[in-house]
């Protein structure tokens, strides 16, 4: 097993056992991460996928709704082991979670694990509400993609070049490229164990973060002309929140999947400890991410609201009016930053 110490602490020996155990004697795996996967979701079980694959295991790997692969990931190795999710098996032997905090977030393919024989969930979010059988949950992991590298390594299948891609994916898009607190030495040594495999940091940099159509220019300019500040919220540690349309995508023929980076350039604002922005996909729902610095858990507040994550990343999905959902976020942020001064 080539695990750092401390790695995937949460989790007991037992679950580590029935959970090998269950792959060893599966006849057929079923994979599912979270609907709208990021890195970490999708990097994670596609790593997992090709561990299967060495194996020579039998397996289904998809997820829900809306079947489309974000661009900014359509690099990552294994993405033609996906299957459509109408083609998923209804009732599965054994089915693996990735990334998902709750059954609901498998979206339509949470008929599917409701009907499995045996479900592991793997994940990091404080959040889980532990819906499977088996719980490969470390709230102190910085990635599900570090319990994912555990999973592997204790099923015995060597670390690839194309496994640590996709798990080195996950992890720096769920540390910021190793910004957020989460990094800790463990994470450094991961990191470097999938870097031994030949992986080029740059180019995956430059596929992640460093290119977007000429067209996200001017709906970025449109959300930031949008923004607001609220310098009273949260006790007076501020929230910054705005809003990108459909409108705006459709101006400039930008599809929503290249949303995701928004977030990061209003969470710059020094006068907001919390930052949120409002997306409104194709289908008219507005999918909410939200930023702390750290003084404020936004993970409490999102789930509050029907979402989930972590203290200083969070999101949900709203079917409704903005303005409505931005006084419910005041209320939550100040008796939260209120509770945790108290």
């Amino acid at each position: 097993m080539n695990s750092a110490p401390g790695s995937a602490a949460a989790i007991t020996a037992d679950e580590w056992e029935r959970a090998v155990a269950s792959i060893e004697e599966a006849q057929s795996v079923c994979l599912a991460c979270h609907v709208c996967p990021d890195g970490d979701a999708l990097g994670s079980m596609l790593a997992f996928a090709q561990a299967l694959r060495t194996l020579g295991k039998p397996f289904t790997a998809s997820f829900g709704d809306v079947f489309v692969v974000p661009r900014i990931l359509r690099f990552l190795p294994g993405l033609d082991l996906l299957t459509d999710p109408d083609a998923y098996p209804a009732d599965p032997d054994v089915m693996v979670t990735f990334d998902a905090a709750s059954r609901d977030r498998l979206g339509s393919l949470a008929a599917n694990a409701r009907k499995a024989r045996e479900v592991i969930v793997l994940d990091h979010h404080s959040s889980n509400t532990r819906f499977g059988t088996t719980h490969l949950v470390d709230p102190a992991a910085a990635a599900t993609a570090a319990v994912a590298e555990e999973f592997v390594a204790r099923l015995g299948v060597p670390l690839t070049h194309d496994i640590a891609l996709d798990l080195y994916v996950g992890l720096v898009t769920d540390t910021g490229s190793f910004k957020y607190a989460a990094t800790t030495p463990e994470v450094h040594a991961l990191a470097g164990r999938l870097l031994a495999t030949g992986i080029r940091p740059e180019a995956v940099a430059r596929e992640v973060w460093d290119r977007a159509p000429f067209g996200y220019l001017p709906v970025l300019a449109a959300s930031l002309g949008r923004a607001r500040l609220e310098p009273d919220v949260a006790g007076g540690l501020g929230m910054v929140w705005t809003t990108v349309t459909r409108a705006d995508r459709a101006e400039h023929t930008l599809p929503y999947d290249l949303l995701e980076s928004v977030i990061d350039v209003v969470r710059r604002t020094d006068e907001a400890e919390v930052a949120v922005v409002f997306k409104e996909d194709d289908e008219g729902a507005w999918q909410v991410s939200t930023r702390s610095k750290g003084r404020v858990d936004v993970g409490m507040a999102c789930v509050a609201l029907g979402g989930g994550g972590h203290p200083t990343a969070a999101g949900f999905t709203l079917h409704g009016e903005v303005e409505h959902a931005v006084e419910r976020l005041r209320e939550l942020l100040t008796q939260i930053e209120v509770a945790t001064r108290s």
